[in-house]
């Protein structure tokens, strides 16, 4: 059937760090980016990371369609306006824009953001030209941005629209965003409950984010409580086509601006389900070192599995035959990609939920040139599973430690210390 080669055994001396998010750095750079680079992960799944991905706040990522309230809903988290935003009932929001901390207001361009070292942004410079001139970095001096960053987002776009060229793969971006997020906010409106094409795209181009994703059902006040309970049924009845996930979705419900409400019966409501969404983030910071070590490990797994395919591929491609026989291997392998994935799952212990989706892989194999196939480098399995075995767990022991030294950090500032001021928030986690 399909052949490929064990790993041998190594041993190598523990290493000691003296912080969680340092020794994921240096686990990055010493053990997995090199089986990356060995086995083009890069061409295949999510660029590398660099030096600010592992030291940069907790992001924010707000996407919904267009005039759903994303500017608003972060306006309303900053408890002020933020330079270059534009609020309106037509698609207002163009760009993807960074509101960060910043002593005096300002607006940086994207081609700036992505030559600065000392932010997570160089990685966007692979979208090309075409995205960085729609993307931008909103400085204000808000006490919230002390804690975290935020991303605003492009409207999506309705039906009718979906033709029009944005100029760079928009999904692509989307998931860069996602992978670097620490909470995936969904914001629907209670007027516009269609989920159009390019939305549900964005929604499934989140999968492996799921433990990110709330979703925050907007401008609720807006509708009496009959209204508002059809709202809710016929929301859930829409997520239900597009997520996939067994467990039902937690929806907030409310209505983030500083405009009074048109129906009022539903206040209470509305107050407990915006005490539960600013608690959720609130806590982003006390739980950041926690979530990139967990995204780390998704990485991990996921770079594992495409070196043993890649090399499972290469063992399997013939070194002599003409280049029209080596196409119709090529042509054969990747048509029977699954049974591949089969055989690694079995011989190595590897579930299947580790392997990239089928359908994407085969579409990005036939685009592939076979010959920069890389064959199998035990050594550098050997490392991961060593690495997975012993140092990761030691990350993990190292975590509840720190959190005790840092104690409570939380965020706090902007609408989240009003609301605590109003004693809707407690200052205890």
């Amino acid at each position: 059937m399909f052949r490929w080669f064990r790993g041998s055994e190594s041993k190598e001396k523990p290493v000691a760090f003296n912080s969680v998010l340092v020794g994921l750095q240096k686990i990055y750079r010493d053990t997995i980016r090199p089986l990356e680079d060995a086995y083009k992960f890069h061409q295949f799944h999510s660029p590398p990371l660099e030096e600010p991905d592992f030291f940069a706040k907790p992001m924010i990522l707000v996407i919904g369609q267009y005039s759903t309230g994303k500017t608003t809903f972060i306006r309303h988290l900053l408890d002020c306006e933020f330079p270059g935003m534009r609020i309106g009932p037509e698609p207002t929001t163009d760009c993807f824009v960074a509101v960060m901390h910043g002593e005096n207001e300002k607006v940086i361009p994207g081609p700036a953001l992505a030559v600065d070292s000392t932010k997570q942004y160089g990685g966007l410079s692979r979208f090309g030209n075409a995205f960085l001139q729609r993307f931008y970095a909103s400085e204000v001096n808000s006490a919230l941005l002390d804690h975290i960053t935020i991303i605003d987002t492009p409207g999506i776009l309705s039906d009718e629209k979906q033709g029009v060229s944005r100029g760079y793969n928009f999904l692509t971006v989307m998931k860069w965003f996602a992978e670097r997020a620490d909470r995936i906010i969904l914001l629907f409106d209670t007027h516009k409950l269609d989920i159009s094409d390019e939305f549900c795209n964005v929604i499934r181009s989140l999968r492996g984010n799921d433990d990110k994703i709330r979703i925050v059902l907007n401008k609720a006040d807006m509708v009496d409580t009959q209204q508002l309970m059809r709202v809710y049924g016929a929301l859930m009845w829409s997520l239900g086509r597009v997520l996939t996930t067994p467990e039902v979705a937690r929806v907030y419900m409310g209505s983030f601006w500083d405009q009074p409400s048109r129906y009022n019966e539903n206040r209470k409501l509305f107050e407990a389900e915006q005490h539960d969404l600013f608690q959720d983030i609130r806590k982003l910071p006390y739980n950041a070192a926690l979530r990139k070590l967990n995204d780390l490990i998704k990485r991990t797994r996921l770079a594992k599995v495409h070196a043993l395919i890649i090399s499972t591929l290469s063992y399997n491609m013939p070194a002599w035959y003409s280049f029209q026989k080596k196409d119709t291997k090529k042509a054969y392998l990747i048509q029977n990609l699954q049974a591949i994935y089969n055989q690694i799952s079995t011989d190595h212990g590897i579930s299947l939920g580790d392997f990239p989706p089928l359908t994407i892989m085969q579409e990005k194999l036939r685009k592939y040139d076979f010959s920069k196939l890389s064959p199998l480098k035990p050594e550098m399995i050997d490392a991961v599973d060593r690495i997975m075995c012993s140092e990761i767990p030691k990350l993990m022991s190292m975590i509840s430690h720190e959190e005790k030294l840092q104690g409570d950090l939380i965020v706090t500032g902007g609408a989240l210390g009003t609301a605590e001021r109003q004693g809707n928030i407690t200052s205890k986690l």
